[in-house]
């Protein structure tokens, strides 16, 4: 039978993921074919080693803790911990991931994971679309204006997060794209891949106090745009395009105007023609800017698996 493989980053919550574990095998245990599956937890120690209670985990037969040499944050420790295991994975297994604090409901699994088997391809994604948040109101409004922020530059809407299910399949081949180095959850999305959203709310914290500062707040929001940034050059393009070309026509009509009558030049016109031309410089050197940083990225990428491909060799 295949495997069931639940991946989740833990930063000194060891007792929550304790909770965690147990409701999570309880609604296994009871969800028909999810029962027959080998259960098998994959615990990454996002302290880099100074949690002294991971080693508690140890003793559970399930529970497989893996180590990185620094801290990497929530999201490049679950694919750490995928590449590093995704020779062990056959294409048919199953894989979730996962908070450890309880936010991602135990029973929203076998949701996710029934949505994936009915799929019955080996390339689907099924992520937790959120429909509510236990946050403050102050988190609830950044939250917001970042949304809208993300849609406009982008064109595509974030309403996931962590909570995701796919066959081992995606963790062998997909995960080793370049861009989930930067963020997981958007590269996700951001890919070519059969994606489907289960409407999941977020739940409350079984234990401890969240650690995310304003601070790692945004460099997370910064870190999702860019598996994006092919839409948002484009975008930008247009944009650029579109502000050069207004510039164009305005000093077009003025020296028309200047040369062929005798009307006066109404001093707005040329104030705005200066300011249209100094947004015409900036925006050509922003996207000279945007547009050699994505095509350093694209080269990178492509490096990389080469590199990957003759080293298998």
């Amino acid at each position: 039978m295949p495997k069931l493989w639940l991946i989740t980053p833990v930063y000194l919550d060891t007792v929550a993921f304790g909770i965690l574990r147990q409701r999570i095998r309880d609604e296994v245990a009871e969800h028909g074919w999810l029962a027959e599956l080998d259960v098998q937890f994959v615990v990454v120690d996002d302290t880099a080693g100074l949690d002294p209670d991971i080693e508690d985990l140890d003793a559970h037969g399930d529970v497989t803790v893996i180590v990185p040499p620094f801290n990497l944050g929530h999201q490049r420790a679950i694919v750490y911990a995928l590449r590093a295991l995704a020779g062990s994975m056959a294409d048919d297994d199953y894989v979730v991931t996962m908070d450890a604090d309880g936010e991602d409901a135990p029973e929203d699994v076998p949701r996710l994971l029934d949505e994936l088997r009915q799929k019955g391809s080996h390339r689907g994604v099924v992520v937790a679309l959120r429909t509510s948040r236990q946050e403050t109101v102050t988190f609830k409004l950044f939250y917001a204006a970042f949304r809208v922020l993300f849609l406009v530059l982008t064109g595509a809407t974030v309403r996931s997060g962590n909570f995701a299910a796919y066959h081992g399949w995606v963790a062998r081949g997909v995960l080793r794209h370049p861009s989930f180095d930067v963020c997981y959850s958007a590269t996700l999305t951001s890919l070519d891949l059969p994606v489907t959203g289960i409407p999941c709310a977020r739940a409350a914290r079984y234990a401890g106090k969240s650690r995310m500062s304003l601070v790692k707040l945004v460099r997370h929001g910064l870190s999702m745009l860019m598996p994006y940034l092919d839409r948002i050059a484009i975008r930008a393009l247009i944009l650029f395009s579109a502000i050069v070309t207004a510039c164009l026509a305005l000093g077009t009509a003025v020296v028309a105007i200047k040369i062929g009558t005798h009307h006066a030049i109404p001093g707005w016109a040329t104030t705005t023609l200066l300011g249209l031309a100094i947004s015409s410089l900036v925006a050509v050197g922003n996207f000279v800017i945007l547009f050699a940083v994505y095509t350093q990225s694209r080269g990178m990428a492509l490096s990389r698996l080469e590199e990957e491909e003759h080293g298998r060799a």
